[in-house]
């Protein structure tokens, strides 16, 4: 499958093919820490539990914290 992947750090907008079926397969396919990111599909933050189709957009946010 193909999922397009909008990532706000870099801002720049990937097109990946996509062997797994989850959230949480797409964060470890792309290196990243699944603490770091909030992952939104169609306006709504999705968990790493949520199942992905072909053609699916996400976008990954930034989670910031600070003092």
């Amino acid at each position: 499958m193909y999922i397009e992947i909008f990532n706000e750090r870099e801002q720049r907008t990937l097109q990946i093919e996509f062997a797994g079926t989850s959230v949480k397969d797409l964060l470890t396919h792309l290196k990243l820490n699944p603490e770091a990111f909030l992952v939104v599909r169609n306006n709504e933050v999705i968990t790493e539990e949520e199942t992905l189709q072909d053609q699916d957009k996400i976008e990954l946010l930034s989670v910031i914290s600070g003092g």
